[in-house]
């Protein structure tokens, strides 16, 4: 993997004189630009029982913005 094999470099895109390619590197191909491969998404086995987080009650809400701009 080098600049000369990026696709940025190869379409005169790129305007970074580097020794080593960047973190924008995209290899070139005859078929353009393609985006980088996404992470897979994996389903965990274990149930939750509890939210992690949830929004507060309208009565939380209230007690918590009571006398606020009174």
């Amino acid at each position: 993997m080098s600049c000369e094999q990026c696709f940025f470099r190869c379409n005169l895109l790129c305007s970074l004189e580097l020794a080593a390619p960047c973190t924008t590197f995209r290899p070139d191909s005859p078929e353009g630009l393609k985006p980088p491969q996404q992470m897979r998404f994996e389903f965990r086995s274990e149930q939750r029982t509890r939210a992690a987080w949830a929004f507060p009650s309208a009565q939380e809400q209230a007690a918590m913005h009571a006398g606020v701009g009174a």
